[in-house]
């Protein structure tokens, strides 16, 4: 009996979250950038292999602009 009332409430606030979806997927994509800079970057400087942890951030982001270009 639960699941039903709980399925229309969730396509309800669906429906009524969606204008807002596009700003919080952006805020969340920001906040998932904003951890990489400030701790996975600095900690994939810290053994000595500078040149090698940069090529592979640029690569890996290069790859993710490429399948979100070709995905769109």
């Amino acid at each position: 009996m639960v699941e039903p009332i709980a399925g229309l409430l969730g396509a309800a606030a669906v429906i009524f979250i969606k204008p807002v979806l596009p700003y919080a997927l952006a805020f969340a994509a920001g906040a998932m950038i904003y951890v990489v800079v400030e701790e996975l970057i600095p900690e994939s400087q810290l053994h000595g292999n500078t040149d090698l942890a940069t090529v592979g951030a640029m690569l890996g982001f290069a790859v993710m602009m490429a399948l979100d270009v070709a995905f769109g």
